[in-house]
């Protein structure tokens, strides 16, 4: 059970560096004259499991044990009792505003890169998720089951009969799972699994001067944000139903 508001530094701190190991990367596959242009989806699913893995040591080294770094997790263990409402929204608040800096930072390191890139839909891939075929309804449930199984494969990593691991060893296997999400499921919308990964950075798409940006394409924005909440909800439901929790 979180006590109070000690959590919120560590949330902020661990999703910034997420977004800036996560967007990192994808700025370096994406980004023209980048030196790691077109390493492809293999390098991005590694990149974004260690971004995860980073983040939670952060998070958890500045004083958030949970380490959730995603409001979709904050939600599912506030139904679990961990959270009361106001502090997932404050945790929510801060992961969010994480984000939004995390994505600057990599603006920041990547700046000559905004203007040799021509393609504006490549400058919005680096910061926010989005289809590989854009069919609303396939998205939300594409989104939805990535999240469910994120969510839910946590739970069993941190059960009781699993039993309690080596200390500082349960960021690497939640890093594993990240890793096996976007190999397995991560094609159709790039698995965002996160309102702050994907909110986050689209703001700062937006407010951002990025020379040559195009549309944040907030059209498609509530679909990271509504699904991957489902499916931390549905998780839970599925969790609690089989006694885990």
């Amino acid at each position: 059970m979180v006590t109070g508001t000690e959590n919120l530094l560590g949330e902020f701190m661990g999703t910034m560096v997420l977004l800036v190991f996560g967007c990192g990367v994808c700025a370096n596959m994406t980004l023209t004259k980048s030196k790691g242009q077109g390493g492809g989806w293999i390098c991005i699913a590694f990149g974004w499991a260690f971004a995860v893995t980073l983040g939670v040591f952060t998070a958890t080294t500045l004083g958030a044990p949970q380490g959730d770094l995603n409001p979709a997790v904050t939600l599912a263990k506030m139904m679990a009792g961990i959270y009361t409402f106001n502090q997932f929204l404050m945790t929510s608040i801060v992961q969010l505003l994480g984000g939004i800096v995390g994505a600057a930072i990599v603006w920041l390191a990547y700046l000559p890169h905004w203007a040799e890139t021509e393609d504006p839909a490549a400058k919005l891939g680096v910061f926010a998720t989005g289809p590989a075929i854009r069919n609303p309804a396939a998205n939300f449930i594409c989104e939805t089951i990535a999240t469910f199984f994120l969510m839910f494969v946590i739970w069993m990593i941190f059960s009781k009969p699993v039993g309690a691991l080596v200390p500082g060893y349960g960021p690497y296997i939640v890093g594993i799972l990240i890793l096996a999400l976007g190999l397995s499921l991560g094609g159709p919308t790039g698995y965002a699994m996160n309102p702050a990964r994907d909110l986050g950075p689209r703001i700062a798409h937006a407010i951002l001067p990025i020379a040559g940006k195009g549309s944040s394409d907030w059209g498609y924005a509530w679909i990271p944000v509504v699904a991957p909440l489902c499916g931390g909800l549905i998780a839970y439901l599925v969790a609690s139903s089989c006694g885990v929790l």
